[in-house]
């Protein structure tokens, strides 16, 4: 008890830690009610309610949390992000809007720069990516792209929902490339984000150093660019990030990309910027299959020394079937679960403490994998979707994704509404609008970067469906 106490303390002192250094309008956003965190032997665990946040946490404030963790542990844990659906109906409707208000300023380039990893020190490797059907192609051309003879194709567009693994071939891709050398010099890499990217230019236009942020993109030998789909509508880094493309294309180096959505997906994206991405090799990860989720599992026990029996091993990778995060964080709370009652888990217990998470995963097409289709293909954020933003675009992605949730997914109307952040009523009036919408053949209205665009209903679901995984 003493123990779990002083634990309690040192986590309490690295929230407050954390919320001083990433100010508490940030930290209410993610952090508040809606995440957990908590310090563990081997890592910093923090769990959050779903795919998109793990993303946006793990992308913008992992360096922040690992350094209050050692400031108060004087130990430097890496940080583990991992998604627990039952932290859903936690988060206040205020919370999500904080949330989205927070993401659309990064999007327009007001929010504090984020501190790019340094070379050498990206976290995934190639050789650790577990291999299987939903993304053997996807893991081959990135073999090929980090191969020494030359880039066979460029662009690598790599596409998918959160937490299928883009992230880590990308970054895998360029630790393969690290220390290499072109004839005399050495191999120039880059991996960032696109709002990376996008801070890094609108920096370099305030300060007058257009002429260098030039020269230190456009002569690089590799650029890995994640969430590209970030560059949607913002005309100037559009622009800008087509000519550094077109530089380093030109002199036959390689570009590699990765979103949540193909090229042609992407609402917004400047026509001129998608069709460079269609030119050259598009790959889709899916969600890991079974044997993957399988593999995925033993692997995560054996370099965690994790005490779990091969049988529970064996269900969850039956029955969770999201994202790569969803089923570590279903491992996780299993390990820690049994670690409470002091005694190694049974596989009915495991049953019951995940009946929840299995409710909301236990179909072939998770809401992750529809959010992320449909948030891409109008130009909004699955912010925006949790907000209680009601503008045109935002209110028909949402519609969208909660009817598309109910015609692919196995969940009831009150789950839909909850992961949402709506009342079950909500739900059910946007499915019966889209229904209404399919039966008399209507179309449906939005707004893009040139006004009002819209297209038949069944088309737009046909053509979102087309892009769910099948496994």
């Amino acid at each position: 008890m003493e123990s779990l106490r002083a634990e309690m303390t040192t986590t309490e002192a690295i929230l407050k830690t954390l919320q001083d250094r990433i100010g508490p309008q940030c930290f209410n956003a993610w952090f508040r009610g809606g995440a957990t965190v908590i310090l563990e032997d081997a890592h910093v665990r923090v769990s959050v309610p779903n795919p998109f946040v793990a993303h946006w946490v793990e992308t913008h404030y992992c360096g922040e949390i690992a350094e209050s963790a050692q400031a108060h542990t004087g130990l430097d844990r890496p940080v583990l992000v991992t998604v627990d659906p039952s932290l859903s109906g936690k988060v206040r409707q205020g919370q999500l809007d904080k949330q989205a208000d927070s993401v659309a300023k990064a999007n327009e380039g007001r929010a504090r720069p984020r501190r790019l990893a340094p070379r050498g020190l990206l976290r995934y490797h190639l050789k650790d990516f577990i291999v299987g059907e939903s993304n053997k192609l996807a893991y081959s051309a990135a073999l090929a792209a980090a191969s020494p003879e030359g880039p066979r194709f460029t662009p690598l567009f790599i596409h998918g929902a959160c937490g299928v693994g883009k992230t880590h071939l990308l970054q895998g891709i360029c630790n393969a490339v690290a220390g290499r050398r072109r004839g005399e010099k050495p191999f120039t890499w880059a991996y960032l984000t696109a709002e990376q990217f996008t801070n890094d230019f609108i920096q370099a236009i305030g300060q007058k150093k257009t002429a260098e942020f030039r020269a230190r993109y456009r002569g690089l030998d590799l650029l890995a660019i994640d969430d590209v789909h970030f560059l949607a509508a913002k005309k100037a880094t559009e622009e800008e990030f087509l000519h550094t493309f077109n530089a380093i294309q030109t002199a036959g180096r390689q570009v590699v990309l990765a979103s949540d959505a193909p090229p042609n997906l992407v609402g917004r994206l400047n026509e001129q910027l998608a069709s460079r991405f269609m030119a050259g090799m598009t790959v889709r990860v899916d969600p890991p299959d079974a044997p993957t989720r399988l593999a995925i599992l033993r692997r995560k026990v054996e370099t965690a020394k994790l005490h779990v029996t091969p049988e529970v091993i064996d269900y969850l990778a039956a029955h969770v079937r999201g994202s790569v995060r969803e089923l570590e964080g279903a491992l996780i709370k299993l390990t820690a679960l049994a670690a409470l009652h002091g005694e190694t888990l049974s596989l009915q217990r495991a049953r019951e403490a995940l009946a929840d998470h299995i409710a909301r995963t236990d179909s072939v097409v998770t809401l992750g994998d529809i959010e992320a289709v449909a948030a891409s293909f109008f130009g909004v954020t699955p912010a925006d979707i949790h907000s209680s933003r009601r503008t045109r675009t935002v209110s028909a992605a949402r519609m969208v994704m909660m009817f598309l949730a109910r015609r692919h997914t196995t969940m009831s109307f009150p789950e839909i509404a909850r992961y949402a952040g709506k009342n079950h009523s909500s739900a059910v009036l946007a499915v019966q609008r889209m229904e209404r919408l399919l039966a008399d053949g209507s179309e449906i209205a939005w707004t893009g970067p040139a006004g009002v665009k819209s297209m038949p209903a069944e088309e737009l679901v046909a053509m979102l469906a087309a892009e769910f995984p099948s496994r």
